[in-house]
């Protein structure tokens, strides 16, 4: 385990400092506390010079290849701390290893595999723990860790369809802002030098062109700031209760994007609530954890409102049609589902229905895109270069 440097304060407010070993910093703070002493600094031996680390989990590619591999051993009838303790010694991944061996000694002690795993909430969030813990219950541990790698993989399948389907336009944007940042920045400089040399008449659209080149020159640190200060004072605002749901209720109400947003809420929760019930999670349950992770507060108010009325004794698909959140084919399939008893089989079909229709309107959006930014990218540059050479066409009008 690493060793930490620490340094605080005692009862008697005397300095201290000392060296622990333990799993993390978290580790090295309750132990300190324990002991009464008011931590002030703690940093690892041997990271002084270490580079940043950026989202320190773990790829849920990852955890899904663990999951179906700890599947596979459980089935074949391995005792569950030597399942641990051979995927831990072929892990590669540090972070992954380090948990595993956590979760196998915890395990080892005593400890059931869905307690030890809540320690790592960054690796095994809610909603694997509750199945884990369902599976350890009912006896069926390997078909639960199946589904859960089933559900991982078309989840990291649906987050990479968002993903790809919003790199391509922001990249083709920043380049072109980049560019026209240079043509303003550079060149435009250069023609009104030209110009004001020769006396030109300049075109409105050139003198308008040049004061933005010249704005851009002059206070090109108040639009850097200014860049900052918006995604700052956006994000803050999207931490608030509020401010979140005006944030995303604007997402969901966008032309194209809100209703791309809106099929991809509906698969992950028909999806989520799927694995959940089938894998024996109580119902209530089931809804909180899927709240959790639909993505969206709005869509996460209409399922914690659908809850509270599942808990008053009322059908799912009742309150779910109340909320507008959900379209009404869902809504309908739900309540056959809960009718014939077969809710998570409904749930499922409703997913595979809507993951095609994620599949299908990426797709379409990526070819509505194209033409948008070439349109986008031509008027822009295209735009400025004619300012530049209208009075170009004049001086050489007046020369003939």
């Amino acid at each position: 385990m690493p060793s930490f440097e620490w340094k605080g304060r005692g009862r008697n407010g005397q300095d201290q400092t000392g060296v622990l070993t333990a799993d993390s910093k978290d580790a090295v703070i309750a132990a300190l506390r324990r002991q009464q002493v008011i931590v002030t600094a703690v940093k690892e031996r041997g990271k002084e010079l270490a580079f940043p680390k950026f989202g320190g989990g773990v790829p849920p590619k990852l955890v899904s290849i663990f999951t179906r591999q700890f599947s596979v051993m459980i089935d074949a009838g391995l005792p569950l701390v030597q399942c641990l303790e051979i995927l831990a010694a072929q892990q590669d991944h540090k972070t992954m290893k380090r948990a595993l061996i956590a979760i196998r000694q915890d395990v080892e002690s005593g400890s059931n595999l869905a307690d030890a795993m809540r320690k790592h909430p960054k690796i095994f969030d809610e909603l694997f723990t509750n199945m884990v813990a369902a599976g350890e219950a009912g006896g069926i541990l390997d078909t639960i860790l199946q589904r859960l790698a089933q559900y991982i993989e078309k989840s990291v399948k649906l987050n990479g369809q968002v993903k790809s389907a919003m790199i391509y336009p922001v990249a083709v944007i920043s380049i072109a802002v980049i560019v026209v940042a240079v043509i303003l920045w550079k060149v435009i400089p250069v023609f009104a030098a030209l110009f004001k040399g020769l006396g030109a008449e300049l075109p409105m659209p050139t003198v308008v062109v040049i004061n933005i080149s010249n704005f851009l020159g002059d206070f090109w640190w108040l639009i850097i700031l200014t860049g900052f200060g918006l995604t700052y004072f956006t994000r803050r605002y999207h931490a608030t209760y509020k401010g979140k749901r005006v944030l995303d209720g604007i997402v969901l109400k966008m032309p194209i994007l809100g209703m791309l947003m809106r099929k991809i809420a509906v698969a992950r929760f028909c999806r989520t609530l799927s694995t959940l019930t089938s894998s024996g999670v109580p119902i209530l349950d089931g809804l909180t954890i899927t709240a959790k992770t639909a993505g969206n507060s709005i869509v996460e108010d209409a399922i914690m409102a659908t809850r509270k009325s599942v808990e008053e004794g009322k059908t799912i698909s009742e309150p779910l049609g109340d909320t507008d959140v959900f379209p009404s084919m869902v809504v309908q399939m739900i309540a056959v589902g809960e009718q014939t008893g077969a809710l998570d089989t409904m749930l499922a079909k409703i997913a595979d229905f809507y993951e095609e229709e994620v599949d299908t309107a990426v797709a379409g959006l990526m070819k509505l895109l194209e033409p948008v930014l070439i349109a986008f990218l031509g008027v822009a540059i295209g735009g400025i270069v004619i300012a530049m050479y209208m009075p170009m066409f004049a001086l050489i009008g007046q020369v003939g």
